[in-house]
This record gives structure tokens, sequence and C-alpha cells, in this order.
């Protein structure tokens, strides 16, 4: 089992940068495929971008290829997220999830952390 607390979230204008951190609790972080999600008011929740146990493979949403960057820190049980140009449709909760295997859908990873909010104004 694994705990997930996400960081890093606030307020930002258009074309600026956020950095979202992911830190987890226990010892088998670095066998668990790690994604980002995020859910606007009245949307699903959609898959951002996921990593591989190892970190060598990434997996982007066609949304934010080019402008966000996952990876992990396996010596630091942490995932991180930094997003560059964000837009106004970037506003919305954004989760980490740890499950085991690449899904696309928020049912396939098992454990998630709490949402930080990610506002971008116009």
């Amino acid at each position: 089992q694994v705990q997930l607390v996400e960081s890093g979230g606030g307020l930002v204008q258009a074309g600026g940068s956020l950095r979202l951190s992911c830190a987890a609790s226990g010892r088998t972080f670095s066998s668990y495929v790690m994604g980002w999600f995020r859910q606007a008011p009245g949307k699903e929740r959609e898959l951002v971008a996921a990593i591989m146990r190892s970190g060598a493979n990434t997996y982007y949403a066609d949304s934010v290829k080019g402008r966000f960057t996952v990876s992990r820190d396996n010596a630091k049980n942490t995932v991180f997220l930094q997003m560059n140009s964000l837009k106004p449709e970037d506003t919305a909760v954004y989760y980490c999830a740890a499950g085991q295997r690449l899904g696309s859908t928020w049912p396939e990873y098992a454990y998630w952390g709490q949402g930080t909010q990610v506002t971008v104004s116009s």
C-alpha cells in the first residue's frame, strides 16, 4: 500500500509555470506506475501524464504535450509534474495516482492523493 500527498498547486497567470510534487510513503514506490490526473468542474477526471517504474518511459495527453514534463525520483519516493506555458483550460484539481500498469482511466489506479488546485488566470 502507498499513501500519496501532492503539493505545489496555486494561482498562476497564463503562460506561467508550476511544478507539482507527489510524495509517497512506503518502500514500494518504485514498483508502481505513477500517473497525474486532473479534474475540472463538471468534467471527468482525465489522465494528463504517466511515468513507468524506472522513469524511462512516459505518456502525455495530447493537450499537454510539449508543455508538461513528468519525472520521478525513486530514491526520494517522489513524482513531479513540471507545467510550463500554462493555459486557463489547464485549471483543475490535479491528482497523483499509483497503479500496477499504465492505464488511461482513473479506475485503473489503486492509490490516490488528495489533490492540489491549479488555477490559471487569463
